[in-house]
């Protein structure tokens, strides 16, 4: 599904106060796997600053051991440090990656700004190699922008 289409129900989910923060952003992580191919694994880690670790919100997938992911540590680890997109076109060409799954061929992780600090992020596993686009980069740092308002 194109992106385009993707963004009014992204928009349609996050806009429904009826239900918790956190049900809306495992709805999108659905939406997202559901949707995009190539997207296998979505999820939302967020920020503790005191403990300088991530904590796995929401996701769509498998589940995984990785709830908890100090500062550093990892592809996502890394964002919390950087403050900057990482998108890897093959984990195994990192030295600092955390196997999620031996299926997991490359993933992407943008980070998700509130008021300017990097209170979290979305991140994506895909199970082909390559196939993260500047458009997938865009799209992402979109709907992180719209979840960061009903932060």
């Amino acid at each position: 599904m194109p992106f385009d289409k993707l963004k009014p129900k992204v928009t349609t989910i996050l806009a429904n106060e009826s239900e918790s923060v956190d049900d809306r952003l495992t709805e999108v992580c659905e939406l997202l796997q559901a949707s995009i191919g190539y997207y296998d694994w979505v999820g939302f880690y967020f920020a503790n600053h005191e403990a300088r670790t991530l904590h796995l919100r929401a996701f769509a997938g498998e589940p995984t051991d990785h709830v908890v992911i100090p500062f550093g540590k990892g592809i996502c680890g890394q964002v919390a440090e950087s403050n900057e997109n990482f998108v890897v076109a093959d984990v195994k060409a990192q030295n600092n990656y955390i196997a999620c799954s031996m299926y997991v061929k490359a993933e992407i992780v943008i980070p998700l700004f509130k008021d300017g600090v990097n209170v979290g992020q979305i991140d994506i596993d895909s199970h082909m190699a390559d196939p993260f686009s500047p458009e997938d980069e865009r799209f992402l740092e979109w709907v992180n922008e719209r979840v960061s308002e009903i932060l």
